[in-house]
Order: structure tokens, then sequence, then C-alpha cells
């Protein structure tokens, strides 16, 4: 599966799946890091492109490599949260795992200068970024997160983990499923290092060569 099935946005409008832009614009984002290899590269290719990204990291991987995290923040990519130990919605209990977005949002705010300020937007506090791992979260953890954070899906899944998905078939799949104001998922993980680092400078370059830029996802309503 590449593009996301049109009926999961009705069924759940208050998570976001997209950007609402009819620009050549489209925002990578990259689940699970930051890990040693892959996220190094992942930040290389995007320099060498000029691209901007969105990095929904696992807190206890932050905790692990902070030097990697502050590299994140310093080429000026986008940092947001993916809990901290990468918990699966379903079958966690509520205040398991809003306490466990909470442990990867303190590794985050301290990474991030001036975090502890408040941030006016719409007339109440900034939202943090939050994706659910495996996007698999439940009605009461929404509605729990939904207060401090702004919860983002994807409208394109390139399935770079999956083992049993060549290289090139991650790279036209993507290519395919991609339009103005997609969200994009790469992993910047071992697991998809092998399709990821095929696929993802590929993909970058066609859609430059099209016109498009790539930028990190707003922190203010999209």
């Amino acid at each position: 599966m590449f593009r996301t099935p049109f009926i999961l946005p009705l069924f759940f409008p208050a998570l976001t799946w997209r950007v609402n832009t009819i620009e050549k614009e489209l925002f990578l984002t990259f689940d699970d890091g930051p890990i040693p290899g892959p996220t190094e590269f992942v930040l290389e290719t995007l320099k060498k492109f000029d691209a901007k990204a969105t990095f929904f990291c696992i807190g206890d991987n932050i905790k692990k490599y902070p030097e990697i995290a502050r590299r994140i923040v310093a080429d000026n990519h986008q940092i947001a949260n993916h809990t901290f130990n990468h918990l699966k919605g379903w079958g966690t209990s509520t205040e398991k795992y809003v306490s466990n977005v909470a442990l990867c949002q303190k590794e985050i705010d301290n990474l991030l200068p001036g975090s502890d300020e408040q941030v006016v937007e719409d007339g109440g506090l900034k939202k943090s970024l939050f994706r659910p791992p495996y996007g698999r979260i439940r009605s009461k953890q929404i509605n729990a997160l939904t207060k401090q954070h702004r919860i983002v899906m994807w409208d394109v899944l390139t399935s770079d983990y999956s083992q049993s998905l060549s290289p090139g078939d991650c790279l036209r799949g993507t290519i395919s499923a991609a339009r103005p104001g997609s969200i994009i998922v790469f992993h910047d993980s071992l697991k998809a290092q092998s399709n990821m680092t095929y696929a993802l400078p590929r993909c970058i370059e066609h859609f430059s060569n099209l016109g498009y830029q790539f930028k990190a996802l707003p922190n203010s309503s999209f």
C-alpha cells in the first residue's frame, strides 16, 4: 500500500493526512530515528538537494544518540514525537501511552531553544507534532493527545521497511502515489536502510526536476 485509502481521513478527521495545497510541495517525514548510519544518510541527502523534512523521533533514540538529534535541529529540520519506546496504541492503556509521549516530548524540548516559552496559535498554545507508531492509536488516546499535539499521519507510505519490496518497487510506488501536499513516510532505521537509501535520493531528484519543493511540516494549522 502506498497511497492512503481515501476513507481513512473521513473516519479520523481530527488527524492530519496531507497538507491542503495546490502548490508543487511535498512533505518528507522520517520515522523511528535517530539512528547512526540511516539518519546521517538522510541528512546528507537532504542537504545535497536543499530539501527540508520532519523527523518523527523515538525518545529513547534521542537519549541514546543526542548528537545526531542535535544535527537534525541544527540543519533546520523539524523534529517531532514518535513516543519514547515506539509503543503501539492498540493494546496500550491511554494513561501509559500519553505518559510515554510526554517522555519523548521532554527529550525533544531539551533540544529546542526556547521550547519552554508559550507560543500562541489561534488563541491557544502552539501544538507539538506527534505520529503514532504503526499508525495505530485508539480514540481515547487521540482525545487525550490532541489538547497539546497535532497528530500527523500520512498520504504516502513508502513501505521501505518491507523485506519483500525491492528498492526499485519502493521508488516506483512512492513516485506514483505522491501528489501536491502529500505527506510521505520514509524510515531512518536499519530495517528500512536498503530500500530507503536507494529510493530517497531518486525520489527527491525526480520531483525536484518537476519543480517540486520539499518542506518540513509547519507547526501551525495545515
